[in-house]
């Protein structure tokens, strides 16, 4: 067996792996099928949040939550009443700091504006959900490409799933060829130094789901990114209605069908 060929079925299994934790990741009890509600304050009446126990209101940067024994709210693991001030959740779901039984409620901050997240591992999209549908592995979407970095940082207004124009940072470009053609993708860079680009081709919504992520691991000192889109993702907005995930920005749509990745949810 040749180098190549065992490099070619290495990459293939690793994919596999990869494509059988994603599952797992999607349909655990806190991954994104459980969210069924994003509630914001400044649509909630006195501060009251329909099916979500509690009274929450802004103070500058800090929520409050006020609860009373009958709420049957608990803060940080323990029986909680009274009052208490909250930032905005940053761990895993399963860790945030106020829960109702099994139920996590995950308070959000966006552009100076606030909301309350209801995750609930018995959410019927996760009752319902089967699989992610992927296209098998083709080492010819494995390409190699380079990350060409702004010399300033931009942001760039784009609508979101939910209907809203918000901010989208953006760090650089990614630069690859498709068939002797030179593509570019912008880029988030996150602060480990990966990378998030939001992207459309000729298949979303039409073969796979509107648009997809993609997540290229931190470039090498030489600026060189393996753009796999073997490894295009499904965002959370795919999983449940309430995530208000950004749509690409403009230059973000490839002007060719990416047969690769995640398409579709499939569901029972």
């Amino acid at each position: 067996m040749s180098t190549d060929t065992q490099q070619a079925q290495l990459a293939e299994q690793d994919w596999i792996h990869w494509h059988e934790e994603r599952t797992a990741t999607v349909a655990a009890p806190y991954g994104p099928l459980s969210l069924t509600g994003t509630h914001w304050l400044a649509d909630c009446s006195e501060g009251r949040i329909p099916a979500v126990p509690g009274q929450w209101r802004e103070d500058g940067d800090e929520l409050v939550l006020t609860a009373t024994a009958e709420d049957g709210l608990s803060l940080d693991g323990k029986t909680f009443s009274g009052e208490v001030r909250l930032t905005a959740d940053q761990g895993p779901i399963g860790e945030s700091r106020v829960a109702h039984g099994e139920r996590r409620l995950v308070v959000l901050s966006r552009e100076g504006l606030w909301a309350v997240r209801d995750f609930d591992p018995d959410s019927a999209a996760r009752r319902a959900f089967r699989a992610i549908d992927a296209t098998p592995y083709d080492a010819r979407w494995a390409l190699p490409g380079t990350f060409r970095p702004y010399d300033t940082a931009r942001t760039v207004r784009v609508e979101n799933a939910d209907g809203v124009e918000r901010g989208l940072g953006l760090g650089g470009e990614i630069a690859f060829d498709v068939d002797g053609t030179e593509h570019t993708l912008q880029v988030a860079v996150e602060q480990d130094g990966s990378l998030w680009a939001v992207f459309a081709d000729t298949t979303s919504g039409n073969g796979s789901y509107r648009f997809r992520f993609l997540r290229p691991a931190a470039p090498a000192d030489d600026g060189s990114v393996t753009v796999d889109l073997n490894r295009a993702l499904l965002p959370p907005c795919a999983f449940a209605d309430h995530f208000i995930c950004p749509f690409p920005p403009p230059g973000n749509t490839l002007p060719f069908a990416v047969e690769a990745g995640e398409r579709n949810r499939t569901d029972n």
